[in-house]
């Protein structure tokens, strides 16, 4: 199911768990591909969105967990380029593996072997980094490499599994899904004093606001 948000913006709404698309200035932008199995679903997606998948320029990954890049080889052969943030990167690549010294880094070893990795390359990205109009802010908790991605230019924040939508609110990342919860608040504010405002809040889990997203980011950084 694809949803527009806006101008630019599409929701694909994968069965629990989002992945987007922008057309970012001519540059047409997937965030996240779900689980492996909803590969072909987000291919569909973009043609219903009205773009051929030659059109697909990059792909933004919020974070490594299974319910975000499980659907990334399934893009392979495409002539695009993938992005990650530097601390999630190799497992996106799979040339590493999840740390048992966090929480949630044993599951992701247990469901590891139902990932394909991608044979693209991808690209590494620091806080601050800026690819096309959005520009990457480091926001460890969910995972220790976990990026959302702004875009000034077009009023879109892409949050990943920082926090989830529920009943018309943002809740931060649960400690059961979470590498470090104090780290999850600790990024929920960093980004709300750091980040541009922005209308569409795109979240990994839960319903997107086509407007008024930066003030619920507002709100939920208030109540930590």
């Amino acid at each position: 199911m694809v949803t527009r948000l806006s101008a630019e913006a599409w929701w694909i709404e994968l069965g629990g768990v989002n992945a987007y698309l922008v057309d970012d200035g001519g540059a047409l932008t997937l965030v996240d591909a779900g689980m492996p199995w909803h590969g072909g679903r987000v291919l569909d997606a973009v043609v219903e969105a009205g773009f051929a998948l030659g059109d697909l320029d990059r792909v933004l990954v919020t974070h490594y967990d299974l319910d975000h890049v499980g659907g990334l080889a399934r893009l392979d052969g495409l002539d695009l380029t993938i992005y990650a943030g530097r601390g999630d990167a190799p497992l996106v690549a799979g040339r590493g593996t999840p740390p048992f010294s966090i929480p949630k880094g044993a599951f992701q070893r247990l469901v590891g072997p139902l990932i394909t990795p991608p044979e693209t390359e991808v690209v590494p990205l620091a806080d601050g980094d800026e690819v096309g109009s959005f520009t990457a802010y480091e926001t460890p908790g969910h995972t220790p490499g976990h990026v959302a991605y702004v875009s000034e230019d077009l009023g879109v924040a892409i949050l990943g599994d920082l926090v989830r939508e529920s009943d018309g609110d943002f809740d931060p990342s649960p400690w059961i899904i979470s590498a470090d919860t104090d780290e999850v608040r600790r990024s929920i504010r960093d980004l709300n004093e750091e980040a541009p405002a922005f209308e569409v809040a795109a979240p990994g889990h839960g319903v997107p606001f086509e407007r008024g997203g930066h003030d619920r980011l507002v709100d939920l950084a208030g109540r930590l």
